[in-house]
């Protein structure tokens, strides 16, 4: 059984050339087209307002199924419906990072932020301010250092998970080193 992002790969790299192959994993930021930009502009739209009315039912979801159940929810439509909202960010941003880098950003700045927020409000509005932070970082560093944008875009937002990993507030090793020490008693 091939993945359809294997047999993608596989069709590409048959057909055509080396170049087309790359900007399938990798993508071309600086090179997006005016139809990319408005699939990308429809899809966050989209995504923004049904996110806002499904924010409630798909935290309790998250949280607790059985009492979304009890009180008469559809926790499984809001799920699917939340893995729809995926699968679309993911095809808009195919084209302008390849497939690759569009799952890196859609999950590094959002387990970034868990590792400094607690609530899930503050979580949601760290990860999208770490994106915007490591896409400009990306391109910055990608201009300067001659190197593709997507990668670089990715390499920023790696770099900013190894860090919050020693030392996030909420998930990072030294605070929890540092709140093991404090709790022990002798």
């Amino acid at each position: 059984y091939l993945s359809p992002l294997a047999i993608g790969v596989v069709l590409v790299s048959k057909n055509a050339n080396i170049v087309a192959l790359l900007h399938l994993l990798f993508g071309s930021v600086l090179a997006v087209d005016i139809p990319a930009l408005q699939l990308i502009a429809v899809s966050a739209s989209v995504t923004i307002l049904l996110m806002a009315v499904m924010f409630r039912p798909l935290v309790l979801e998250s949280i607790d199924p059985l009492f979304l159940k009890a009180v008469g929810g559809k926790g499984g439509f809001w799920h699917v419906l939340f893995l729809v909202l995926v699968v679309m960010n993911l095809v808009a941003g195919f084209q302008a990072l390849g497939t690759l880098m569009s799952v890196g950003l859609m999950m590094l700045p959002a387990i970034t932020a868990r590792l400094w927020a607690k609530s899930m409000g503050w979580l949601m509005i760290l990860s999208v301010a770490l994106a915007l932070l490591c896409g400009l970082a990306g391109l910055l560093f990608s201009y300067h250092i001659e190197i593709p944008s997507g990668p670089a875009i990715i390499l920023c937002c790696g770099t900013l998970y190894l860090i919050s990993v020693v030392f996030g507030w909420e998930g990072g090793i030294l605070a929890k080193w540092l709140r093991r020490k404090k709790h022990r008693t002798a």
